[in-house]
């Protein structure tokens, strides 16, 4: 009898967002077409531009999806890759939409991409390439203020941003509000502090959260708070740096394995991130770092044995050929869509616990929700009441000593002293959002005993939300 040969696994992203959507739809009560206009991508631009590269004219294709215009403006990053697709683009603009609308940011979801492998090409020609696509997305109104924000991802930055706000304004002069048409941009262009880090940064607020519910850890095998766990990371890019990093310093955590697109590195008695920073932009590697074993692949840190897995890199990490081999007790995806159904399904029945891309990188938006608004106020936060808040604790404080009769120490009142400022408020609200939104999440997982995962509760959260928005607005009576 011929032997039967196990389907091949679908790892197209969008396939995967939308049976993840689909599995949590059932527990929505709402109309079957409202549910499919949810689900669906709006509109999507395709568009292929020349630019000249050398002394000859190179052809780009670019995409710009619109998932959702049931807030404005719609907001999403733009990616530089060779591997960028339509598929993509949409999977990652509707991944925005219910992203936003967890954590409660008033905006749709967009995405974009180039088809480009950015080391192939110097600054200038970037510079040339960023600014033809602005240029597409201007003629069809694909970007402005208040309609759609793009934002730094894979392959972009603050630099991109900055050609991008100088490309629209340059378009629309006199325009108040118009370096509100990116997010993500240096300070000196109107950005905010706390943007670099806060993907990052709300992982690890998350993940404090999610330890503070010890019922949930004992579950796991788990207790205490982030201090002494391992931690495994893939990608040591703008999110995942600023996530080990914090771990590290802040949070006392070990982090036993990086891995890179070069190899893995592992030592089970910790890394120091610092220390590796300095030698990988010294050697422009991870490999061969002084105590830690090296691997070939950088896969290999996802089968690290470990408390908590944070993958930060591409989609799809984790699947079938290693799943059975992920040994970690939670897994904190860091990275849009890093694991595929089939890897998930088996994660949950093992008992592992997947804290889902929706909700935990949801930061980077939420930062870029503040710097949005920073933009249209034309204000810095904490410029206004930073000394009144200064002078009233130093009034406050010596008043204290005039009456105890004892001094406190000069550092411990400096301390007190000091007012609240940009990087405080975007640290609050951060923190607050991110707490606020893995609670609910929380809650609606453990209210409907139908519902055994927090992908699905936070997929439920969004489609109610947003399903909420639609009928407000009577667009479906």
């Amino acid at each position: 009898m011929a032997s039967r040969t196990r389907a091949k696994e679908d790892l197209n992203l969008n396939h995967t967002v939308q049976r993840q959507f689909d599995k949590a739809a059932r527990h929505v009560k709402l109309p079957s077409g409202l549910l499919e206009q949810i689900k669906v991508c709006s509109n999507v631009y395709y568009v292929q531009f020349p630019v000249k590269i050398g002394r000859n004219y190179k052809i780009f294709e670019a995409w710009r999806a619109e998932h959702s215009h049931h807030k404005k403006p719609l907001k999403g990053g733009i990616r530089y890759s060779s591997m960028v697709t339509q598929d993509e683009v949409m999977a990652l603009a509707a991944l925005m939409t219910y992203k936003c609308a967890i954590v409660n940011v008033p905006f749709g979801g967009s995405k974009g991409g180039i088809k480009l492998r950015p080391r192939d090409y110097n600054a200038e020609q970037l510079e040339r390439i960023t600014r033809r696509y602005t240029t597409e997305l201007i003629k069809k109104d694909f970007i402005g203020p208040g309609t759609n924000v793009p934002a730094p991802d894979y392959g972009t930055g603050e630099r991109e941003m900055s050609w991008i706000a100088d490309t629209y304004d340059t378009f629309h002069p006199g325009g108040l509000d118009n370096l509100a048409c990116t997010t993500g941009k240096p300070l000196s262009q109107g950005g905010i502090r706390g943007r670099r880090e806060a993907t990052g940064l709300g992982v690890v607020y998350a993940l404090r959260e999610v330890f503070r519910h010890q019922k949930d850890m004992q579950k796991l095998g788990l207790s205490g708070s982030l201090e002494g766990k391992t931690i495994s990371i893939q990608g040591l890019g703008n999110v995942g740096y600023h996530a080990a990093c914090t771990l590290f310093e802040e949070d006392g955590a070990r982090i036993v394995a990086i891995g890179e697109w070069d190899g893995t590195i592992h030592n089970p008695n910790g890394i120091d991130i610092n220390k590796l920073m300095k030698w990988k932009k010294r050697h422009k590697s991870i490999q061969a770092f002084p105590g830690c074993k090296s691997t070939p692949k950088g896969t290999d840190c996802l089968q690290v044995n470990c408390d908590i897995l944070i993958p930060s890199a591409l989609e799809a990490q984790i699947n079938r050929s290693n799943m059975k081999r992920i040994r970690a007790k939670i897994i904190a995806e860091a990275a849009n869509g890093p694991t595929t159904s089939e890897a998930e399904d088996y994660l949950n029945k093992k008992g592992a616990l997947i804290v889902p891309d929706i909700f935990l990188n949801a930061g980077g938006v939420t930062v870029s929700y503040f710097e949005w608004s920073k933009n249209l106020s034309h204000m810095r936060f904490g410029r206004l009441e930073k000394r009144v808040g200064e002078f009233q604790r130093s009034n406050l404080l010596n008043a204290t000593e005039a009456l105890t009769g004892h001094k406190y120490p000069s550092k411990t009142k400096e301390t007190l002293m000091r007012g609240v400022g940009e990087h405080d408020l975007v640290y609050s609200g951060l923190e607050q959002t991110m707490v606020d939104a893995y609670n609910e999440i929380r809650h609606i997982r453990n209210r409907n005993k139908a519902i055994k995962d927090l992908r699905t509760a936070a997929y439920v959260s969004a489609i109610k939300k947003v399903g909420t928005t639609y009928l407000e607005l009577g667009i479906f009576p």
